[in-house]
């Protein structure tokens, strides 16, 4: 399978480019602030095609050019129904503080949402471009926060696109509006102990890691029931 991972923009988020081989249909995951040139770039090089946009939840920086890359190709963008409304009040999602930064960073608006925007619910398994997508729901970063699970295709193990959920490290904050600690335990409970050690977790920022790394190295996951 075809992994191409695209940090972007001034909080440098993880953008994504999945497809089972080159010369053929893929998936964009979370293109943020300044991902579509980086985007095009990459399906130039691989003689790629979108068939879909992936949203693991609503933050400007996970979704700002989720318009831009879904619209003039047509293709769809998939989100869940509770960070809907981050899409046209980004700073929303943010502290009041950051808030008035965001405001002047993206310009006083309206926002517009994709021309098709479809919901994702918690168990949705979606057929995109040759591989199979679970959905499952994870809220406390967000009350929207997803994550999509890949299943193991042959020498390359299950893959968990975690948006903010965890980190190699660390895990996403709850401070923020809509944040719920409570919820973000549990949903890292289910989410990422409760899968295969050998599970390849794609974050929102910074590099790759494993569930079995995580489980053994991560400060925030200790004390939690898989």
């Amino acid at each position: 399978m075809l992994i191409v991972a695209l940090p972007s923009g001034p909080l440098a988020a993880n953008c994504y480019v999945l497809a089972p081989a080159a010369d053929g249909d893929c998936v964009i995951v979370d293109p943020g602030q300044e991902a579509a040139g980086q985007v095009d770039k990459v399906l130039s090089e691989y003689g790629l095609t979108p068939g879909a946009v992936l949203l693991t939840h609503g933050h400007f920086d996970h979704v700002w050019s989720a318009a831009e890359v879904a619209d003039g190709r047509g293709v769809p963008v998939h989100l869940h129904a509770a960070d809907r409304g981050l899409l046209t009040e980004p700073a929303a999602g943010v502290s009041p503080g950051f808030a008035v930064q965001l405001s002047a960073l993206l310009g006083p608006g309206p926002f517009s949402e994709p021309e098709h925007l479809a919901e994702v619910s918690d168990g949705d398994v979606l057929a995109l471009a040759g591989l199979e997508f679970t959905v499952e729901h994870t809220p406390g970063h967000t009350p929207g926060s997803v994550v999509y699970h890949l299943p193991a295709r042959g020498d390359q193990p299950p893959v968990l696109l975690a948006g903010d959920l965890v980190f190699a490290g660390s895990i996403g904050r709850t401070d923020f509006p809509g944040g719920d600690p409570d919820a973000m335990g549990a949903s890292l409970a289910s989410a990422v102990l409760g899968r295969g050690d050998d599970t390849q977790i794609l974050p929102g920022h910074g590099p790759a890691t494993t569930v079995g790394r995580e489980r053994a190295t991560n400060p925030y996951l200790r004390g939690l029931s898989s």
